[in-house]
């Protein structure tokens, strides 16, 4: 009986990692869907980020007082200032990320989001916080994984291919098409994947630095409510667009600053500190998929047959990179038990 509860136990605590990344996914789809509505009722987009990051600051900030106040290390200025430096990245990948959605459709945005894995592999062998290993296999799976999931977002945005069904135009959100609107929207994109995949890497080793992860996502909203507060005051200096009203948009913000920022940014941050930032990077397609299913429901978007091999292409490359991963993960276990074996048998000998 022992054993088997031992068994379910050390299955649940295997499978966390892919449970909390699923989950996170499956909000941010939710957040691109209610991000885009608010921002097409007029929401400014800067103003939305500060509005979601003091939210997010006020929420989280009990929780970690409260849990973590006698645990939490102490904070250095150095400390703080690393905090501060990886919050300003996230901020831009913030800021973009809303205001991108100006110019193009939120499935669009979150097809975008899959150069991301491939962003973050690269950086982080830059950085030298994850290995090539190109002779292995693990790594090379990594690495065929990255480039089959960026080729998968390419190919979901750019070739559509025939309708798999025709949506009624009434029931989707207006954007335009214009193609100047789509390379600026674009190259906005970019900026924010890149950001937000640089994120993920510079904020590795500040959790291993300062592993009290309530308190880390709570400085991480307090700063980037901060930034954008400034950079939203620069780029908007009139009163109105600070006052958004009930509905819809409170709805977005409460959603985006309670849900998003603050549950799956403690969400993220414990699935880095224990599985590192390529492994969450790699569950980025899945995010697309929740929104492609959200907005043919919700709002009747045309779905097309390029999309879907795009999709499929992106899933694969997906599973490439958790398998390399997973081999990586387990053979530095193996690698980790032979060096206690060697020391124990050192020990024992002298």
């Amino acid at each position: 009986m022992k054993s088997s509860l031992g068994c379910v136990k050390g299955l649940v605590e295997t499978n966390k990692p892919y449970v909390c990344m699923l989950l996170t996914q499956l909000i941010y789809a939710g957040m691109a869907l209610m991000s885009k509505a608010a921002l097409t009722k007029g929401m400014n987009p800067y103003v939305f980020v500060v509005y979601r990051q003091a939210l997010a600051t006020l929420v989280m900030a009990p929780f970690a007082i409260f849990l973590e106040s006698k645990t939490a290390p102490p904070l250095t200025y150095k400390i703080l200032f690393k905090i501060f430096m990886v919050s300003a990245v996230f901020t831009v990948s913030l800021d973009t990320y809303n205001l991108s959605l100006n110019y193009v459709t939120a499935t669009l945005l979150v097809a975008s989001s899959n150069t991301v894995p491939a962003m973050t592999f690269i950086f982080a062998v830059m950085f030298r916080t994850e290995r090539l290993a190109i002779r292995k296999r693990y790594g090379q799976a990594k690495v065929l994984g990255s480039a089959v999931a960026l080729l998968g977002a390419l190919v979901y945005m750019y070739l559509k291919g025939p309708p798999i069904f025709s949506a009624n135009s009434h029931h989707q959100i207006s954007h335009s098409s214009s193609n100047t609107h789509f390379i600026k929207g674009s190259l906005i994109m970019l900026v924010c994947n890149m950001s937000f995949a640089l994120f993920y890497v510079v904020q590795e080793p500040v959790v291993k630095e300062y592993p009290a992860l309530l308190s880390l996502t709570t400085l991480q909203c307090l700063f980037t409510c901060i930034q954008s507060a400034i950079w939203a005051i620069a780029m908007e200096r009139k009163l109105s667009p600070w006052k958004f009203g009930w509905g819809l948009n409170l709805i977005s913000v409460a959603y985006c600053g309670v849900i998003v920022t603050g549950v799956t940014y403690w969400l993220r941050v414990w699935a880095i500190d224990k599985r590192g930032p390529v492994f969450v990077a790699a569950f980025t397609p899945m995010a697309l998929l929740f929104t492609a299913i959200f907005s043919a429901i919700v709002w009747q978007e045309t779905f097309y047959w390029g999309s879907a091999c795009g999709a499929v292409l992106m899933v694969g490359g997906l599973y490439a990179v958790l398998w390399g991963k997973h081999k990586e993960v387990k053979l530095e276990e193996i690698d980790e038990e032979t060096e206690q074996k060697q020391e124990n048998t050192k020990v024992e000998t002298a």
